[in-house]
């Protein structure tokens, strides 16, 4: 992990919830590292549990809302030319433009657990004009799970925080296959009520 990386973090600790939400709108550290930071913070006494919880869902919400904006507003061309500044590429968007128009917009839920798709999803949905409700309210219910998960893990590491990634693999992978076999079930769903309809 960077010196930047452990800095930044140092900062935000000091500023309490707020810190572990501002670090997760800004994108800039890997929502893993922040809130398994956030855990480590929940062991030290300096935060509770459940506030953490609560400051990391807002965070990651307001950080899904601002890809959401930009592609409501910006469109393709605006995520194009700006997009590299918040570590997504052309791949990215592609990849998540596909997924969203594969599986509509219940994938906006599903995609929060899957590597790659899991944040660009929200760029398609607002190029689509995806109902703003709707869209807060998959992510919301996609945040919280994930945010429990980190903080937890964080917190049982104690001192070995920053090795969270690895001890969560046997969590995450199962949660990116249920994640996959879901989209598909509503997919044909999905695909079987417009053909009877």
């Amino acid at each position: 992990m960077t010196d930047f990386i452990y800095s930044a973090l140092l900062f935000l600790s000091q500023l309490g919830y707020p810190g572990i939400a501002l670090a997760l709108m800004v994108e800039i550290i890997p929502s893993e590292i922040v809130l398994g930071y956030g855990g480590y913070m929940v062991s030290q006494g300096h935060v509770n549990f459940i506030g953490a919880v609560i400051a990391g869902t807002i965070g990651g919400t307001i950080a899904q809302l601002f890809l959401y904006w930009a592609g409501f507003y910006g469109g393709r061309p605006f995520l194009q030319k700006y997009g590299k500044y918040i570590l997504l590429n052309q791949s990215h968007i592609d990849l998540s433009e596909q997924w969203f128009i594969k599986y509509g917009a219940g994938v906006v839920f599903f995609a929060r657990f899957i590597p790659v798709v899991r944040q660009a999803i929200s760029i398609p949905a607002g190029i689509s004009k995806m109902p703003i409700g709707k869209f807060t309210l998959y992510t919301v219910a996609a945040t919280v799970p994930w945010c429990i998960l980190f903080i937890y893990l964080g917190q049982v590491l104690g001192k070995n925080w920053s090795h969270v990634k690895e001890y969560a693999q046997p969590y995450v992978m199962p949660l990116i296959i249920a994640a996959i076999v879901l989209a598909a079930i509503y997919y044909l769903i999905k695909k079987t009520k417009k053909t009877t309809d």
